[in-house]
């Protein structure tokens, strides 16, 4: 079965506000098995345009199902309420490719 993922394309406007995000969706994300395998960091984008202080995360799930779950979590949307009021972001949830 091909792996879920959650991966989010975030610019923070108020990083004081968007700590509270951080801090109330992990343990909701980690409930639903996510794994972090990117959260922020240095990147570069060497094709295409990117705002400038856009962080990137990418959050693996056992299952596309799994994924969806997480983010359709109501405990999850709350608190997603508080990322909407400190970032602009656009969030996707994309099943994985397996090898045939």
């Amino acid at each position: 079965m091909p792996k879920g993922y959650i991966i989010g394309h975030i610019v923070v406007n108020d990083p004081e506000g968007y700590k509270a995000y951080v801090t109330g969706d992990t343990p909701i994300l980690k409930a639903h098995g996510a794994r972090f395998l990117v959260r922020g960091g240095k990147s570069e984008a060497p094709e295409g345009d990117v705002p400038e202080g856009m962080r990137h995360v990418v959050f693996e799930f056992d299952s596309f199902e799994a994924a969806k779950a997480a983010y359709e979590d109501p405990a999850y949307q709350e608190i997603s309420l508080i990322r909407k009021a400190t970032a602009e972001s656009t969030i996707i949830v994309v099943e994985g490719h397996t090898d045939v």
